[in-house]
């Protein structure tokens, strides 16, 4: 009995649906991955800034404590104080500090987005690559079965006078050929795997082929420019920098002006003579102390203008970010719809395969095709599995570039 034709009728891509989803593997990286959780804890060290700079404003006090022995007639001796301080007017330093320390934060934030996207995009690539050589390996092992079978019965015509062995060789040199890719290719798998377990933090058995489009994904691409100029962390974060950079200017221009702090101290000193302590009188104070810049030599308007610059600058960066996001967007919808239509193309491109291949199949039986026929026949179905294979992958990883350009990449987008 012939069973070619079930065989690969069977046959449209070997992968099995079930197993691991993209959507598991992002959020296994998102919860486990060490270069996320480093960029979260820097965050939150940043995140100190502001609370640091409005300590300047703040009331502050120390104590001291003092003792020694004098030779000349006080004995053994020391004191105790207590000093505070109040700024009372410090000229917008403190708040200057304040906003810009918020600002820095703040682009510290969108700067964690960015590092989210960008490992989040390398695990959809990780997945991606592991899903086509995963599937590379199954269709070489498939084919290895297929010719198999083609083998047998080749050697069962020979036998009934119906082939030469010139027919049998070439399906058998097909097979080793096939049996050397499939050497290539779990070679290939290990370290795709290696790589996977890598960034996502544990193994993966088979992957699922079934991956929704992510929600999230624009739909034209005026939406996905939109969505660049809205909300791409690198253009967001270089605003918030230049934010910064503004209030570092009033935070230098602040130097010019007084500064007006309420001091006070209180002090406690006393001797030991005769085996007993003897304390002096205590003493108190409290006051204003005021400072006022006169001259600084040119250092307060050195650095005025230093600052300014650099606002300049990063006004300037606001721009060329800008103009990066969109063209990181039109690149992303660009290579987004290729990949779309070459796996429209490749799958159209499989269909024709497998019906040339059950056809040629067919009419080897009644001696209209040859086995040239029917290698040439395999090896253009085998091809156009893996074609399909590889533009799925593709799409995936232009997926994520499109996530990541229009700033929608984050741990729910796969949800």
């Amino acid at each position: 009995m012939n069973k070619w034709p079930l065989i690969a009728a069977g046959l449209v891509l070997a992968t099995p649906a079930c197993g691991e989803t993209l959507r598991e593997a992002v959020a296994t990286a998102y919860a486990s991955n060490p270069e996320l959780a480093a960029a979260r804890a820097r965050q939150e060290a940043l995140a100190e800034a502001p609370e640091q700079a409005r300590a300047l404003g703040r009331p502050s006090a120390d104590g001291g404590a003092t003792a020694g022995y004098d030779r000349l007639g006080v004995g053994r001796a020391g004191t105790v104080s207590v000093g505070a301080t109040l700024p009372v007017w410090t000229g917008g330093r403190v708040s200057s500090a304040v906003r810009a320390a918020n600002n820095d934060v703040a682009a510290g934030a969108e700067g964690l987005r960015d590092t989210e996207a960008a490992i989040l995009e390398s695990v959809v690539a990780a997945y991606a690559d592991l899903l086509y050589n995963q599937q590379a390996v199954e269709v070489a092992r498939v084919g290895i079965e297929r010719l198999d079978a083609q083998v047998a019965e080749a050697r069962s015509r020979f036998g009934l006078g119906q082939a030469t062995r010139t027919d049998v060789a070439q399906l058998e040199a097909q097979r080793s050929s096939v049996v050397a890719n499939m050497a290539d290719a779990e070679g290939t798998l290990a370290t795709v795997a290696a790589a996977y377990r890598s960034i996502v933090g544990q193994s993966a058995d088979a992957l699922s082929t079934e991956t929704p489009p992510p929600t999230a994904l624009p739909t034209n691409l005026e939406t996905a420019r939109e969505a660049a100029q809205a909300r791409n962390p690198l253009l967001l974060q270089q605003r918030r920098v230049a934010d910064a950079a503004a209030a570092r200017i009033g935070r230098e221009r602040a130097e010019r002006a007084p500064f007006l702090a309420l001091n006070g101290a209180y002090g406690y000193g006393g001797r030991i003579a005769d085996e007993r302590v003897r304390g002096y009188e205590a003493a108190a104070s409290a006051g204003l102390a005021l400072r006022v810049p006169l001259l600084t030599g040119g250092l307060v308007s050195s650095r005025v203008r230093q600052a300014e610059a650099t606002y300049r600058a990063e006004r300037f960066q606001i721009d060329a970010a800008a103009r990066e996001a969109i063209r990181g967007a039109d690149a992303a919808w660009a290579t987004l719809i290729a990949a779309r239509a070459r796996l429209k193309a490749n799958v159209d491109g499989l269909a024709a395969a497998d019906l040339a291949l059950k056809g040629v199949r067919a009419e080897y039986s009644y001696g209209l095709r040859s086995t040239i026929d029917i290698l040439v026949a395999d090896q253009s179905f085998r091809a156009a599995q893996l074609a399909v294979a590889r533009s799925r992958s593709d799409v995936l990883i232009a997926q994520a570039a499109l996530l990541r350009a229009t700033g929608r990449l984050s741990g729910e987008a796969y949800a």
